[in-house]
């Protein structure tokens, strides 16, 4: 795209005055018939950053001028992504588009920058947003529930930017560095990489997305047929002796953020073969792990009861922290490898209400124990999130 002086200035939020003075250092240079570029925009607005952090122009112009630095790199088509600013302020947008002026000046955060002020010009990729948070107010969205949306999707992706980052520098930056590259030869073919891996990140990153979109609205849709099931008074006629166990280790984020990442994956993978032969012995398999702990299915209460006390034995035993429990019998459906329906999320907020070293279980799962072998001691109903009624819960022991 050809662009005017005052457009880069534009695009970079920077006065043209400033543009000028980039021209008059070199750093800048239009074409024969005075037009930029794109990557001149984005040249400017780094040059602005840069000398706002305290690195004189001129500076930067001489380590150019002797091959030290080269910013050619930024025509390329992978920071196309790199968004300008447009013409239009938070304040004129919320008034174009009947969208409240707080809710728009939170978009800025959720892209990950500072809080804008109602007359900063708003980012070509923060108006994409605007259809979306303006078809979900006129659908009678609350507005805090589109705020909490923009929040939730700016912190999951920047914690996705943080490690793509992160491993850019050491798997591909670093490492040419180290093999005796200069900073501008780095740069150049990082630049030409960029280009390669540009589509497939993106493509990976919808593959992802749009699994577990899979996965949640499944989950969604199976709920909303077993809530269809009860009022038609049908529920109770579909099979409800399989269980599905919760395990956590109690204690696992503390770890991680004292210990580090390192020692979490040690103890995952300690804890494996502990939980999958216990499972293993008493009909049960392991659905998936979950960071801290584990998701287990079995085919009757009782088995889940009894592989769930034999883990938490085993567990201390091998000098591993206390883990804790929740189990719940009920119907489930099997979907792509996963469980689905109310009660794999009733025995996840069962375990939330465990002690370290406690199995905690529902009504239905103790009604399927046989008291010769375990102790079950009723601790009455609880308040379990997300459930509109409270619960009887149940600890239960292997009788000595």
């Amino acid at each position: 795209m050809s662009l005017s002086r005052q457009q880069v200035a534009e695009r970079a939020g920077v006065g043209p005055e400033f543009v000028g003075r980039l021209v008059d250092e070199g750093l800048l240079a239009a074409a024969d018939d005075g037009a930029f570029t794109d990557g001149d925009a984005r040249r400017a607005r780094i040059f602005q950053g840069l000398e706002r952090a305290g690195l004189p122009l001129e500076t930067i112009a001489e380590a150019v001028d002797r091959g030290a630095l080269d910013f050619a790199y930024l025509d390329r088509k992978v920071y196309d992504r790199f968004a300008g600013l447009s013409t239009s302020s938070f304040r004129e947008v919320s008034e174009r588009e009947d969208v409240p002026l707080d809710l728009l000046l939170v978009v800025r955060e959720a892209m990950g920058f500072a809080q804008a002020d109602p007359d900063d010009a708003m980012r070509e990729d923060e108006l994409q947003l605007v259809p979306l948070i303006r078809l979900q107010l006129t659908r009678g969205f609350d507005p805090a529930v589109s705020e909490r949306w923009l929040r939730v999707y700016g912190d999951a992706l920047r914690r996705i930017t943080e490690t793509e980052t992160q491993w850019w520098r050491t798997q591909i930056s670093q490492p040419q560095l180290d093999a005796g590259m200069t900073e501008v030869e780095k740069q150049e073919l990082i630049a030409e990489w960029g280009d390669e891996f540009d589509a497939l990140m993106d493509q990976a990153l919808l593959a992802i997305y749009h699994a577990n979109q899979e996965h949640n609205w499944t989950e969604n849709l199976i709920e909303e047929i077993e809530s269809a099931l009860d009022r038609a008074g049908l529920r109770a006629r579909m099979q409800t002796t399989p269980a599905i166990c919760f395990l956590d280790i109690a204690g696992f984020t503390d770890l991680v953020e004292h210990q580090g990442d390192e020692a979490a994956a040690a103890l995952a993978a300690r804890l494996e073969p502990l939980v999958t032969r216990s499972a293993e012995r008493h009909g049960g398999k392991v659905v998936k792990w979950l960071g801290d702990g584990v998701m287990l299915h079995f085919g009757d209460a009782e088995g889940a009861a009894s592989a769930a006390l034999d883990m938490l034995e085993a567990v201390t035993d091998a000098g591993l922290p206390a883990a804790h429990v929740g189990i719940h019998a009920g119907p489930v459906v099997f979907q792509g490898g996963d469980y689905f329906g109310r009660t794999v999320n009733l025995a996840a907020r069962i375990l939330d209400q465990a002690r370290a070293g406690q199995a905690l279980v529902s009504d239905e799962v103790a009604a399927s124990i046989d008291r010769d072998g375990f102790v079950v001691e009723p601790i009455g109903p609880v308040e379990l999130k997300g459930v509109a009624r409270p619960v009887r819960l149940h600890e239960v022991q292997r009788r000595s």
